[in-house]
């Protein structure tokens, strides 16, 4: 990962078979956080077999395909063979990131139409017993009339109110549909080396959102499969923060904490990159082993990382405000004893990066 901090010519290596337990990755803003995460997510694409699955709010790995100039011949080499998927949302230009509305889960639809099922009973129950024709048209069609024309030629109230829900939230009006074309989760099941899902480009907030879902629920029930992927998740108090705000957000709390608690005997593990562990929900955090902790100020943050990595010396965790950008503390199974590190540099391009202070000439 770089060298320690108090000792360049000395390097400190993370085991890459303990990453088949749950990591928190933080550090506050300007720490060299996102930086540091992708100097780990390269050297598991170069050393390991790990499919990486990449949920990118920001954008942030969307280059994780292209090396920098300076980078090794044979390590530019190496990350050019890697099979390296990008989904996007910023850019209309590339492969694009898309879902299909009738691959989720009942309960997953349900939050996506704010539908309860004891307030909205006979909406929950049409969607509930929704025929072939109805589920066929719901998103992942070319023609996104059929569904709405299917439940408005009914002489079901129930099937009415709920087209006319469909309608007033304008669900399918989402870019993020497929309608016929390629589905992240289609990609997802050929394992790539690395899938970045690019999430930060969609018009509706429930958007990214829902693309993270998709690709959770099609994971989680697929788990029987027992074929192993490190889920990353940057800015990860977006996608499992402590309170939800919304039906779509409680979904994949309620998600993400089932792999927290059960994912790892079916090789489903986490990687959650964010800037204040009091930002996640606790029963996620609870459930992490690994940490990587960067500069961080607030006593609060300092105490809950204290009293869920008990292993890591609370002396330790109180040199992290002084430390350096790039300047970490590793601790948990994939390092033999809790060590300061100085982060390498970067082999791959970032896709976001600080914005500088105009200056005068």
């Amino acid at each position: 990962m770089g060298s320690h901090r108090d000792d360049a010519t000395s390097d400190v290596v993370l085991s890459a078979h303990k990453f088949n337990r749950h990591t928190f990755w933080c550090g506050q803003s300007g720490s060299g956080k996102t930086y540091a995460l992708g100097v780990v997510l390269e050297q598991l694409l170069l050393n390991t077999r790990l499919p990486l699955l990449i949920l990118d709010p920001n954008a942030d790995f969307t280059r994780l395909p292209e090396t920098r100039d300076t980078t090794d011949p044979e390590l530019a080499a190496a990350i050019a063979a890697s099979d390296i998927q990008v989904l996007h949302s910023t850019r209309r230009d590339l492969p694009q990131l898309r879902a299909r509305f009738t691959d989720l889960p009942l309960t997953a639809k349900a939050a996506v139409l704010q539908l309860d099922p004891i307030a909205d009973a006979d909406e929950y129950n049409v969607l509930l017993h929704a025929d072939a024709t109805l589920s066929g048209g719901a998103g992942d069609t070319p023609d996104q009339s059929t569904y709405i024309s299917a439940l408005r030629a009914s002489d079901d109230p129930g099937h009415q109110r709920l087209a006319k829900r469909i309608e007033n939230l304008q669900v399918l009006d989402w870019d993020l549909w497929a309608r016929g074309e390629v589905a992240a989760t289609d990609i997802i099941d050929e394992r790539p080396q690395a899938t970045v899902l690019d999430l930060g480009g969609f018009a509706h907030p429930a958007e990214p959102k829902v693309a993270a879902l998709s690709a959770l629920e099609h994971l989680w029930a697929r788990r029987e499969e027992r074929r192993p992927v490190l889920i990353v998740i940057d800015e990860a108090h977006n996608i499992c923060p402590p309170v939800a705000t919304s039906a779509v957000e409680q979904a994949l709390i309620d998600r993400v904490v089932q792999i927290a608690a059960e994912g790892r005997k079916f090789g489903l593990w986490l990687l959650l990159s964010t800037q204040r562990p009091t930002k996640i929900h606790p029963n996620v955090l609870s459930q992490c082993d690994n940490l990587c902790l960067m500069r961080m100020n607030a006593p609060r943050d300092l105490a809950e990382l204290a009293d869920t990595f008990g292993f890591v010396g609370e002396h330790m965790l109180a040199e992290s405000p002084e430390f350096r950008q790039g300047e970490a503390l590793f601790a948990g199974g994939f390092i033999t004893t809790p060590t300061f590190t100085r982060m390498g540099g970067r082999i791959t391009e970032e896709g976001g990066a600080d914005v500088g202070v105009p200056l005068l000439a």
